[in-house]
């Protein structure tokens, strides 16, 4: 099945007749006509605020001639720096004035611990829709559908967030003594969509739209978005999330053979989605390139610009100057930090090491986030590829146990994997064909010589809690001794190390990865 993926320019957009209900120069077409509904969706903004400005604005700008809704298909609390230093409360901040009919959950609203996101979406005037996250007690949902009138019709969104967060994010499914509180039903997803689609087809909903953090791409769990329409009957348009995948338009049939809209918008607000249903009922998804979006909305900026306000003391201290681009992409613009080594790679997982002491050091490349630039850089920046609460920690393990994490964390390649061991103080291979793991070394911290691992020995192995009982690296470390927990923010170790071992200087040694992952096909 062919996955089209790219997008249309804004110009092509403006002078085509779908855009047409949304220009004040068309009112008088539309006089005396039923009105089309416009709807405005986004996915893994993962904390672009920028762009929130540009959503209400093209929103107004049809609101007019045309009924209108926007709508979220998750993570917008994590991911960037306005998240980072206040647990998401900046972003809320942002987006309670953009008016949110509906949103979904992403697997990082959940990033903050479960508290923490319920908290935060209080805050939202949107209905949340998600409706595979239940209380582990009786499996009752904790948020339903949303059923809205939008003009003269009845439009309900459905949600649906990965089940794969129960591995990703699990301490946010426990309480403080280990009892799982919720879980997200992964072998029931598309039975309850599909319930929940009979159920607001019956309270007269004329169109059902769901808000999917699923994705486009095959996971452990086999639970995907084309998976969701292939199984269920009913729904109109799946509004998809979590992949990043750019998808203007797509058409797939459904468990009876009938088509379904479906659509993604990429990620950091590249592209502002636009669902147009016309009065006669067809349907329409395209991309708008935010950058190229000529509309803002004030009040939504006035909110935007007080959060850089109050981020700006807290982020704007210079750290360092680099003298290379630290990189998380390939040229191909695919993460290379999830499936192989990367210079940024190499670089977070010295600091952990050294500035722990620990005999080597691994992290999972998911949880390295963006790019930066070749110039002088502040804690803003640092923050912005290190941007979750995670600390720094140090566990003993046996070399039988890192051979097994790394096998295990490596098994997916050559697909992108947020699990991907990115590497300091130990060497390893990894055949993609038969995913085994070859000529595993560690640093001898005396020598400074690569040794061959030994299975029977007992090493210290520095990396994130997230790692050790957060669900990272499946959970392989989550009964390993904790000989060291540092209290310090990953973040915090990376400027620490750059300002004291590396005296505010980021030098060639780290303009190319530095070798410590080869990878066979």
């Amino acid at each position: 099945m062919s996955r089209k993926r790219g997008s249309y320019s804004l110009l092509t957009i403006l002078c085509g007749s779908l855009w047409l209900v949304g220009c004040h120069a068309g009112k008088n077409l539309l006089q005396g006509k039923e009105k089309s509904i416009v709807i405005f969706y986004e996915n893994d903004v993962h904390c672009a605020i920028d762009g929130y400005a540009k959503l209400a604005g093209v929103r107004d700008a049809v609101s007019d001639t045309a009924w209108t809704s926007i709508v979220s298909s998750g993570d917008f609390l994590q991911g960037g720096t306005a998240g980072a230093i206040s647990k998401g409360q900046y972003i809320v901040d942002v987006m309670k004035h953009v008016g949110y009919d509906a949103v979904t959950l992403g697997n990082h609203e959940f990033d903050y611990g479960a508290p923490r996101m319920f908290e935060l979406l209080a805050q939202l005037p949107a209905s949340v829709v998600c409706m595979n996250l239940c209380n582990i007690d009786n499996g009752e949902p904790l948020y339903s559908y949303a059923l809205k009138t939008i003009g003269k019709k009845k439009v309900a969104y459905l949600g649906v967030v990965t089940p794969t967060t129960l591995r990703t994010e699990s301490y946010a499914f426990h309480d403080d003594n280990g009892r799982q509180l919720y879980g997200l039903r992964p072998t029931e997803i598309y039975d309850l969509v599909q319930q929940s689609v009979d159920d607001a087809r019956k309270k007269g909903a004329d169109y059902v739209i769901v808000l999917s953090h699923l994705g486009e791409s095959e996971n452990e769990m086999n639970v995907d978005s084309h998976g969701l329409i292939q199984n269920t009957t009913g729904i109109d348009v799946v509004l998809d999330g979590h992949s990043h995948s750019v998808i203007p338009t797509q058409v797939v049939n459904n468990k009876e053979g009938k088509p379904v809209h479906i659509s993604q918008t990429g990620t950091q607000f590249a592209h502002v989605g636009k669902l147009v249903i016309m009065p006669n009922g067809n349907i329409s998804t395209t991309l708008l390139t935010t950058r190229d979006i000529p509309f803002t909305n004030a009040r939504v900026q006035h909110a935007i610009d007080s959060v850089k306000t109050l981020s700006y003391e807290v982020t704007s201290r210079q750290i360092c100057l680099s003298d290379v681009e630290l990189r998380i992409l390939n040229d191909d613009g695919r993460q290379q930090v999830r499936m192989g080594e990367t210079n940024a790679g190499d670089l977070v997982t010295d600091a952990y090491r050294i500035m722990s002491g620990a005999d080597l050091a691994l992290t999972n490349g998911g949880g390295i986030r963006t790019e930066l630039k070749k110039e002088r850089l502040t804690y803003g920046d640092i923050v912005s590829l290190l941007p979750y609460d995670n600390y720094l920690c140090v566990v003993e393990v046996s070399g039988e146990k890192i051979l097994e994490l790394l096998q295990a964390n490596t098994s997916l390649l050559p697909i992108e994997d947020g699990q991907f061991p990115q590497a300091s103080g130990i060497r390893y291979t990894a055949v993609v064909s038969d995913h085994s793991i070859r000529d595993v070394q560690i640093l001898n911290q005396e020598t400074l010589l690569y040794e061959p691992l030994d299975p029977a020995k007992h090493y210290t192995l520095a990396t994130i809690d997230y790692c050790i009982k957060g669900g990272g690296f499946r959970n392989l470390l989550k009964d390993a001794k904790i000989v060291k927990e540092t209290g310090m923010l990953y973040s915090d170790a990376l400027v620490e190390y750059i300002v004291q071992k590396l005296n505010g200087h980021i030098g060639q040694e780290y303009a190319q990865p530095q070798g410590r992952i080869t990878l066979i096909p």
